[in-house]
């Protein structure tokens, strides 16, 4: 093997934390010890000998087969590849930093306006999706502030973010300030002419959402003409070289489908695959009851999942997120409350997660008011939930905490009215008979907006 960089792939040293990462689609490794060394040395030419022989020029007791396990591991992750493209290291913005946590990653949901109507929209119910949206001037501001922050990681969602006519600019200026940039679009309006000034700005990964792997239907949930144009943008995306995620929201319409939807998107050549089950939020929440697939569905979709692994984890990185109201454990929400990312919503309100303005207590911090390590560090909404000792039983005591962090916030709220309860997704709540919604399945409200 002659291990390089894969596509999407990049390496850069980040002086907030004085570490060197990789940054990928949708995640970021921080390297310790020998590793940036090693990927520095990975440049698609050299094999594990002629990496371990650069490396001894300058470091004492070098062994290739510490080395090839560190690059197998790497690869393993899809990392590293066999050829791949040269480590050219890159220095982010930003000053040294000694607080903790640092924030890896950003969703910056830059508008609520979008052209399709899925039932499933996570986006609040009640919001004006055209109404005071911060200024491309306010969102430089917030991406400098977040890479102070120590942000790697900025997801450009919406909404559809490719209504923004200066999401390019904004993607530009986060490039620069050496942050990993993710697109999260429906495809609709993503034109050639507009893809290719993305690519000028320097988006390094898209995700493209898909419905249903059948046309008809897949319009039906969107509820737009909008299946083949995505199949066309999907085509684009790859002429463009960028790596691609298709992303599946399942549901009770769809999930039968995971199969067929897992072979259109190999066939779309897609680098990744996001099997995830509907979070109830904003529009979604609405819908529960329509969405919510029966128990037996689930179980097919496992059985499915396990095939689509088999069939195609060689093409592409499958990612099958479970629904946590039948596994009996809750999600790990945000992987931990305030500890690893944050939501700047289209007016520029500040959430430990996307949903979590519905909690109870002060105003959310907004960044109209405070600065991002104020709001990060000091904020009622985003100390509330940190750590463990706000946990009540059995959360306090269970060996899991560290695992599932409790699991969601905002879905205790939803479900019994305290946003401090023990998640109902948890077989040891004393609500877990809430999270199967009962009766009759209703049909489905369309997302809109007056």
């Amino acid at each position: 093997m002659r291990p390089g960089l894969a596509r999407g792939v990049r390496l850069v040293h980040d002086p907030v934390r004085g570490t060197d990462a990789l940054l990928y689609p949708e995640g970021s490794l921080l390297l310790t010890g020998p590793a940036p060394d090693v990927v520095r040395a990975c440049d698609g030419f050299r094999d594990v000998d002629g990496i371990a022989a650069l490396l001894s020029e300058t470091f004492d007791e070098v062994r290739p087969a510490d080395i090839g396990d560190l690059i197998a591991d790497l690869a393993s992750r899809r990392l590293i590849v066999d050829e791949g493209m040269p480590a050219k290291p890159h220095t982010c913005a930003g000053r040294p930093g000694a607080r903790s946590p640092l924030p890896i990653g950003m969703v910056a949901e830059l508008t609520y306006r979008c052209p399709l109507r899925c039932g499933y929209c996570s986006n609040p119910v009640q919001a004006d999706p055209a109404r005071d949206e911060l200024t491309a001037d306010r969102w430089r501001n917030v991406l400098d502030q977040a890479r102070q922050l120590g942000v790697l990681q900025v997801h450009f969602s919406g909404g559809e973010p490719v209504l923004r006519p200066d999401l390019a600019d904004l993607v530009a200026h986060a490039r620069a300030l050496g942050m990993y940039t993710n697109l999260i679009t429906s495809g609709v309006g993503l034109s050639r002419g507009r893809l290719d000034q993305l690519v000028d700005a320097g988006i390094d990964h898209v995700q493209l959402s898909v419905q249903h792997a059948d046309a008809p239907a897949a319009d039906a949930i969107a509820g737009l003409r909008s299946h083949e144009r995505k199949i066309a943008v999907a085509a684009l995306i790859r002429e463009a070289e960028l790596p691609l995620t298709v992303n599946v929201v399942l549901h009770a319409g769809n999930v039968e489908a995971l199969s067929s939807i897992a072979a259109l998107a190999a066939d779309l050549g897609a680098d990744r695959l996001e099997l995830a089950h509907t979070q109830y939020y904003g529009w979604g929440l609405r819908n529960r009851a329509a969405l919510m697939p029966a128990a037996g569905q689930i179980e097919r979709a496992r059985t499915a999942a396990v095939e689509v692994h088999e069939r195609y984890g060689d093409l592409m990185e499958i990612v099958y997120v479970e629904p946590d109201h039948y596994t009996g454990r809750p999600k790990p929400c945000m992987n931990g409350w305030g500890t690893r990312q944050f939501a700047v919503t289209p007016t520029g309100v500040v959430l430990p997660c996307l949903a979590a303005q519905q909690l109870p207590g002060p105003p959310a911090p907004t960044v109209h008011r405070d600065q991002l390590a104020d709001i990060w560090y000091r904020s009622e909404l985003f100390e509330r939930f940190r750590g463990t000792a706000w946990m009540p039983s059995p959360c306090r005591d269970c060996e899991l905490r560290e695992l599932d962090f409790g699991g969601c916030r905002c879905q205790a709220f939803q479900l019994t009215g305290d946003a401090a309860a023990t998640d109902p997704a948890c077989s040891l709540s004393p609500h877990h008979d809430l999270v199967a919604p009962a009766g009759t399945r209703p049909a489905m409200i369309p997302r809109r907006y007056p």
